[in-house]
């Protein structure tokens, strides 16, 4: 019975991070992000990997990047500006962050 229990829990979690990935990635596609960024390579910014690997640990990075995706920046990334995005609402803007931040 344990391991029944166990599988059904590693399952659900699996189901999970799949339906989570094809939400961040939907999303992005609808936002129209994948047109400046690729999950894999630099394309005008940074690879979505590149941003994950970058910030992994910092403890603020989600924040700053919810804020980076709605008002946009310059400077982290080179002088190439990313432009603000308003068509995407605070909600978004995280579920984006939390997808881009776990790319590996």
């Amino acid at each position: 019975m344990k391991k029944l229990v166990a599988f059904a829990a590693v399952a659900g979690l699996m189901g999970s991070t799949a339906a989570f990935a094809d939400a961040g990635l939907d999303l992005a596609k609808a936002k129209n992000c994948l047109a400046c960024h690729d999950v894999a390579k630099k394309v005008v910014g940074p690879a979505y990997k590149d941003v994950a690997a970058k910030y992994k640990g910092d403890k603020s990075a989600e924040a700053k990047l919810v804020e980076k995706v709605q008002k946009g920046g310059v400077g982290a990334w080179g002088q190439v500006p990313m432009p603000p995005n308003p068509q995407v609402s605070p909600a978004e803007a995280k579920t984006l962050v939390a997808w881009v931040l776990s790319q590996k």
